[in-house]
């Protein structure tokens, strides 16, 4: 096989029946007295061939000779091998609205991944990233690194008062409306399984639980109360055990809000096979909406936002215009109730 031949300036020049010192001219980002068609010509040339020297600006290319890409960071310890049905649908809907407006997604990597090494790298002129959405909440000294690169970041599920736009679902409404439905199913005795105990986004929903509580004057046991490090089925499985050492107890919960659906479904499986049956002897319902929610034959009881709706929202923030540089956007998205298999009316003493 031959070697790739080798492009240089005189080579597109030649090429583009133009002289060598326009050529160096326009990749150097002058375009005063260029033509704009003949400096859209040059770029597209360098740019199609791979062409790219040391001082070239990229970052005077013409926008049309660009690929217009937006990077995504998931939050540690994600991993595009690791499947998180939550942010598998934020990546969806993210990459579905760039699309219509002819971007394209590309994935930058783990924030344990990402160095400040390796992020100047990712950031370099020739990668033409036009934004970054953050999945999940990461550690703000990353954060700021990052923001050193690129103003235009948005954080998806996460807020970061004074450092970024953010796309949130309205954790208030979703745990209210939870609340509410039980309450009306004639809940009074209701637990709390937590779970990524570590993140912000856990206490902003306990939060919610304990003010939607409050608001039905509804007591809240602090013996029915666990919060642990993650929050995957396996973690609903071992909150809901923890619980089960109390069952014998007069006062236990006819009902218990999970942090996510995953913690409910693990719930779910862990009292069906010590031989509770669902929702009769116990109800549950999720602070958040998945699959779990809509699909399959057991349908969690949850309310939220649809995590393809907040990767739609994060990516039309990423390309809005007009954004202030001195402020930023949090954007709060609505987070209705969706009735599942899970929840009925509580059984009685």
């Amino acid at each position: 096989m031959g070697t790739k031949r080798k492009i240089s300036q005189t080579q597109i020049a030649r090429d583009l029946g133009v002289s060598q010192a326009l050529v160096s001219l326009a990749l150097n980002g002058r375009s005063e007295g260029i033509h704009p068609e003949t400096y859209r010509r040059i770029w597209d040339r360098a740019i199609s061939q791979g062409y790219l020297p040391k001082g070239m600006r990229v970052e005077s290319a013409p926008d049309k000779s660009r690929i217009q890409q937006i990077g995504f960071i998931l939050r540690s310890p994600f991993r595009l091998y690791i499947p998180s049905a939550y942010f598998g649908h934020v990546q969806h809907g993210l990459h579905q609205e760039l699309e219509k407006h002819g971007y394209r997604s590309v994935y930058l990597g783990a924030e344990d991944e990402l160095t400040p090494e390796k992020l100047r790298s990712i950031f370099h002129p020739s990668n033409h990233l036009g934004g970054v959405a953050v999945l999940g909440e990461v550690a703000k000294p990353f954060l700021a690194d990052l923001l050193t690169l690129t103003r235009r970041v948005v954080a998806v599920s996460a807020r970061y008062v004074g450092y970024c736009h953010s796309v949130l679902g309205n954790e208030p409404q979703a745990l209210g409306e939870v609340i509410n439905h039980l309450y009306g199913l004639g809940h009074r005795r209701i637990g709390w399984l937590g779970g990524n105990a570590n993140l912000g986004r856990h206490e902003s929903r306990f939060a919610a639980f304990k003010a939607a509580m409050e608001v039905k004057s509804l007591a809240l046991d602090p013996r029915y109360v666990i919060a642990l490090k993650e929050g995957d089925r396996a973690e609903g499985v071992e909150a809901i055990h923890a619980m089960l050492t109390h069952a014998r107890r007069k006062d236990f919960p006819t009902a218990f809000v999970t942090y996510n659906t995953p913690m409910a479904s693990g719930a779910a499986l862990a009292l069906l096979r010590e031989g509770w049956t669902l929702p009769d002897d116990l109800s549950l319902a999720a602070g958040d909406v998945s699959d779990l929610s809509t699909e399959g034959a057991f349908r969690i009881t949850s309310a939220g936002t649809s995590p393809d709706r907040l990767g739609s929202a994060a990516a039309r923030l990423i390309l809005a215009k007009g954004i202030p540089e001195e402020g930023f956007t949090d954007l709060v998205l609505p987070a209705p109730l969706l009735i599942g298999d899970s929840t009925a009316p509580a059984r009685k003493d």
